[in-house]
Order: C-alpha cells, then structure tokens, then sequence
C-alpha cells in the first residue's frame, strides 16, 4: 500500500502545461523468524505527474490518500539557492489510481 506523505503542490507551466509532485510512502512488513518480533520498513518516494495525470493528482489526492502509481525513474541535477549541485530521483508517473 503507498499513502501520500502531504497534499500534493502544482504548478501551472508557460507553455500551458501542469506539473504536480508530491510524496509517497510504501511499507513492507515481516515477522522476525529468530525472535517472532514484527518487523516494519518504510520507504518515500517523490512523484511527478504531468499533464491530465497532474490534474487528476492536484484535484483528488491530499495528505493520507492511498494511491497505485506506475511510472519511471529519473535522475536530475540541480543548483540549489547556495549554488551547490544537487542531485534526485523521482518516479515520473505514467499511470495513476485512486486507492
């Protein structure tokens, strides 16, 4: 299951276009075979959605929506306001459902 780590942040592009990004956590849980103790690890994601998909995003998820997205990984690099290269990976989302 991925739930939505905060309400999700648009922006709307010069050429017209939308851009949604928001974050994501998945868990993955287990039973310690040794000592019987329930083990738990979560992970977050960064999303971006553009286009319809940033629509639907901006319009119907929020902090807490549980949600199944497929897509692929980028890497970018970027300055920061220091001017310190950056760099991060993010899930492109190519397809999203509402959980």
């Amino acid at each position: 299951m991925a739930v939505l780590g905060r309400d999700p942040e648009s922006k709307h592009l010069l050429n017209g276009g939308s851009v949604t990004t928001f974050s994501l956590a998945t868990s993955k849980h287990w039973k310690n075979k040794t000592t019987g103790e329930r083990k738990e690890a979560t992970e977050w994601h960064r999303i971006t959605a553009n286009g319809r998909l940033a629509d639907v995003a901006s319009k119907y998820l929020k902090k807490g929506s549980k949600a199944y997205i497929e897509g692929s990984l980028r890497t970018r690099k970027y300055k920061d306001k220091s001017g310190s290269e950056k760099e991060i990976t993010e899930i492109r989302a190519d397809e999203l459902q509402l959980l």
